[in-house]
């Protein structure tokens, strides 16, 4: 089996195809700026880290947009962070359009800081150790606990048009969306590469996954 990790010049790629290896020995992890590479590779992962302008440029300029959405309608796909920004129609950030495979914009969490219940302000970015809740059953959450807490760094969170997409939420001064799913997609809005040992299950579910 070939996992291609997508290499557009803004990815945590390192951690991402390090961590890969270590819960699948058996696979040949391939990072990549090739689309021929891409389009070749049994599974898909598609990370970023950065600006939503500044990737989507970066993206096209290695002409991986075509092998990316390629990926996105047959294979078993993973967004991670901007990876899953991307693949929403707009973002707030620089006024971006994305990819389009998910109706929706990725919105910013509010400049001043979101309110806390005990009250104050909560900093942006979100960045530290937060509970995911689970919506639903699905392959990738097999062996992960409900609420388990998962590592983020992030401005901007994706806001679904389709309910049915949103496989988890987080709450971080308001509840946002921080994993979607549908057919043979999955993102995330944290990082499990960082996430230690339930990050690391959620990739190995990753590379048994049949969807």
């Amino acid at each position: 089996m070939k996992v291609a990790v997508i290499d557009y010049g803004m990815g945590n790629l390192r951690s991402v195809s390090k961590a890969l290896e270590h819960v699948a020995p058996q696979v040949e992890v391939l990072v990549t700026s090739d689309a021929k590479v891409v389009a070749t590779a049994d599974r898909v992962v598609f990370p970023g880290q950065g600006a939503m302008p500044d990737c989507m440029r970066e993206m096209d300029s290695r002409n991986l947009r075509p092998a990316v959405l390629a990926a996105a309608r047959d294979r078993p796909f993973l967004g991670i962070c901007i990876g899953l920004q991307m693949l929403f129609d707009s973002s707030e950030e620089g006024d971006t359009q994305g990819l389009g495979i998910f109706p929706g914009q990725v919105r910013r969490f509010p400049a001043s800081g979101s309110a806390q219940d005990a009250g104050g302000r909560l900093k942006v970015p979100h960045m530290g150790w937060n509970q995911v809740r689970q919506r639903g059953p699905h392959r990738l959450w097999a062996g992960i606990e409900d609420a388990t807490r998962f590592y983020f760094v992030h401005s901007y969170y994706a806001s679904p048009s389709a309910g049915s997409l949103i496989a988890a939420e987080t709450d971080y001064g308001m509840c946002f969306t921080c994993a979607v799913a549908r057919d043979n997609i999955f993102a995330v809005q944290f990082h499990p590469e960082k996430s230690q040992t339930s990050g690391l299950r959620l990739l190995a579910n990753f590379i048994s996954w049949n969807p």
